[in-house]
Order: C-alpha cells, then structure tokens, then sequence
C-alpha cells in the first residue's frame, strides 16, 4: 500500500490534471453543477453496484470516477469563489471531529448503536435545535432507501420497537389491511387506499429489515438478480428446445424455474 506522501501526491496529479483539462477541453471546459449531476448519479449507481459484486477492480475503478465528480465540482466552485477542494475537504474534517467525542473528546460509546444514537444528537446541537430530526433526510432518495433512512433516524432518538420481534405484530397487521381492501365490495374500493394499504406494509417490512440488521436495498437487489439469472435460464432453455417462451405453459416455465434454482443456486 502507499505511504500518506504517495497519496497526496497522486490526488495532487489529478487535481493539477483537471485544472488542465477544465481550460484545454471543450468537453470538461463547458461543465456545469446541472450538466455534470446526472453523470454523478450514474457513476454512484456504478460503485453501488461494484460494492455489491465485491469487484475489488472495478470498486477502484468507479471511486475513482465518483472522486473526479467531487474534485469537478470543487473546482466550479472555486471558479466561483465559492469554495474550493480545500474548504470540502476542511469542513469535512471538522464535521468527522465534532460528531465523534467518543474519539476525539470524553463521551463514551461502547457500541456502534450508541455512536449513532449520539450522531443524532448531535447533528439536532448542530441544526442549533431550529430543525427536526428528519429534515436531513433526502426528498430525492428513492422510496425504499428513504424509508429506511426514516427509521433509522427516528429509533436513534428513542422512537422504536423494544424488541425486534415485535414488528411482525405489525407485519401481520398491515397484511391483513391489505387483505380486507382487495375483499372490499367492488363499489367501495379505492386505488388510492390499496396502494396506502401496500405501503405501510412495505414500510413494515422494511422496518422489520432493519430490526435484523438486514439492509432492505441490498437484499432487494440480490432478489431482482436471482430472479433475473433464473429467467435468463428459462429463456436459454426455451430456445436450446426450439420453443417461444410466449408459447411455454405455466406449468413448462415452473419446471424451468425449478431447474434453473437446482442449476444456479448451487
């Protein structure tokens, strides 16, 4: 690994790389905050699925694409003069000192539930009090992630089931609303409250999930990529017997199913 001089010194080359680029381009030179944002989206998205995959190369790789969005807009921001790379960084620095006194000051945390119960705590001294505990949760993050944000946020103040298996009483109960708006005579049903019933057994769940110390995002994810790899079998196998997956049987597509998780999950 390299030394804390080799480090600097290779995020000084692409700092000094980008100041050319950002003059000589016509690309980088014509760059906004706007332009650049759906990119940067992208590129987390990139690394998010890296992580996932465990793909070491490709995990350098798309940091490195996600560090060329932070240094791109540092230097907007300098020509600006609004901030530069040296404010971020500072300010970062700052924020990592203040919000863990258990390292760098006397409070005590013997557990990582209790560090993030005392971030809580203090990112509401660092709002002076004015804002709530949810106002730092993003309005653009998807639905499932926000979800899970939502009851993160509000357990580290207090507000939480006591014991992990209590949820699944509220499981069974947001099932069971559901169940009664689908027997709901066809006169009184709405779209409206069926899809409000779905959700709060969605946010049930996710609750759940989170009481297990399970990431929803992530266990979501690998479900849609099990599914997928095992549909791709039944089509492979449609086609290796000169059928049209339009014309299989049901009962032909789960004999396929069932093959392809004997063939794909060993």
């Amino acid at each position: 690994m390299h030394s804390k001089e080799e480090k600097l010194r290779a995020l000084g080359e692409v700092i000094d790389t980008l100041d050319i680029l950002r003059v000589k381009c016509p690309w980088d030179a014509k760059q906004t905050n706007e332009s650049l944002r759906p990119n940067t989206i992208e590129e987390t998205y990139e690394l998010a699925q890296a992580l996932l995959d465990e793909d070491n190369p490709n995990i350098c790789k798309e940091l490195g694409d996600v560090l060329l969005h932070i240094l791109f807009y540092s230097k907007i921001g300098e020509e600006k003069e609004a901030f530069d790379i040296a404010d971020v960084a500072d300010k970062l620095n700052r924020k990592l000192i203040f919000r863990h006194p258990h390292v760098f000051g006397e409070v005590k945390a013997n557990d990582a539930h209790q560090v993030e119960q005392n971030w809580e705590q203090i990112k509401l001294k660092e709002k002076d009090g004015n804002k709530g505990v949810l106002t730092g949760v993003p309005a653009s993050l998807p639905a499932l992630i926000k979800a899970y944000r939502i009851q993160e946020k509000v357990a580290n103040v207090g507000f939480d089931w006591e014991k992990p298996e209590d949820v699944w009483d509220k499981v069974k109960e947001e099932i069971a609303e559901v169940e009664a708006e689908l027997k709901a005579p066809e006169k009184d049903k709405a779209h409206e409250r069926l899809e409000e019933e779905f959700g709060d057994l969605l946010f049930a769940l996710i609750n759940a999930a989170r009481l297990y110390k399970v990431n929803p995002e992530n266990a979501l994810e690998r479900t849609n990529r099990k599914f997928i790899q095992r549909f791709e079998y039944i089509e492979g196998q449609a086609r290796a017997h000169g059928q049209n997956l339009r014309d299989l049987t049901l009962d032909q597509m789960e004999a396929y199913w069932q093959a392809a998780k004997m063939t794909n999950d060993k």
